[in-house]
């Protein structure tokens, strides 16, 4: 006990409390309170500015986190708006280009009073840049049969190689088993367009037994002739890229730019029937 006492620390200890409780009473015994008080909001400043500080900063980190959500849910909902009106965006495109193709298909119609059409929508293809092979979403269960034209409002694209009950390939005039009876628009030259393998890959196609002194120039329109059994008369297949003699048969090679769409392509109008004209 007695070495607690004389510890310094508790020494200091006991002389700062009765100075704390001395002092005090003292003065305010002598109408001196006000000291007290000052000495006791200086003494207490540093501290309640401290707690003042660690108060704003929980508040201002709570409302940190309830800004963050807001945000957080604010960017959800534009999201949303966004992907409604982009898929809305994508539905007017798609009708508008329907309009546009029904309209095209329209014109078609009153060009050619004297053809039957069925309408199709192209469900599959091959991988190459230009088609070769289709298949089409009509079959024999839809009047569809094979040796049908099929055409686009820009031109002949191909036939019916062979037909399903729901379902048909269409072969197009730049695969290489393809040959259509032709003329030069402008001459009235006849050729036959022909499918080439190694041309295919360009989208392009090729009038062959031109004679040697035939008037056949780039940027002539080549259409059918209505021979062959397949294709009525003058449906236009494409136009003239290019001119090659051919100096072991003596006649002319044309190659062709079908002017029907071969990439992109989603509909299609079947010929089911026309009127053969005999001059």
């Amino acid at each position: 006990m007695k070495r607690f006492i004389k510890n310094k620390f508790f020494i200091l200890a006991v002389v700062l409390m009765l100075v704390l409780t001395v002092v005090p009473t003292v003065l305010n015994l002598a109408g001196k309170g006000g000291y007290v008080r000052s000495a006791v909001n200086i003494l207490m400043m540093p501290a309640q500015k401290a707690f003042n500080y660690v108060t704003d900063a929980i508040d201002g980190f709570a409302s940190y986190f309830t800004k963050f959500d807001d945000v957080v849910k604010e960017n959800a909902h534009l999201k949303e708006e966004i992907a409604a009106l982009n898929n809305r965006l994508y539905q007017a495109e798609k009708t508008e280009e329907l309009n546009q193709w029904l309209t095209a298909f329209l014109e078609m119609k009153r060009s050619h009073t004297d053809f039957t059409f069925a309408e199709a929508v192209i469900t599959g293809r091959e991988s190459a840049n230009h088609m070769t092979v289709c298949t089409i979403d009509r079959g024999t269960a839809h009047g569809i049969a094979e040796g049908m034209p099929v055409v686009t409002p820009d031109g002949v694209l191909g036939y019916i190689d062979e037909a399903g009950l729901t379902w048909a390939k269409v072969r197009t005039l730049i695969e290489s088993s393809t040959s259509i009876g032709a003329c030069i628009e402008r001459t009235g030259e006849l050729g036959l367009v022909e499918g080439n393998f190694s041309l295919a890959a360009d989208g392009i196609c090729r009038i062959t037994y031109l004679a040697a002194d035939s008037d056949v120039r780039v940027g002539d329109r080549v259409v059918t002739s209505g021979t062959g059994g397949i294709y009525p008369r003058d449906l236009v297949i494409g136009y003239v890229t290019e001119v090659i003699p051919d100096e072991y048969s003596r006649t002319l090679t044309a190659t062709i730019r079908p002017a029907a769409t071969l990439t992109d392509l989603d509909r299609v109008m079947i010929i089911t029937s026309y009127e053969t004209v005999t001059e």
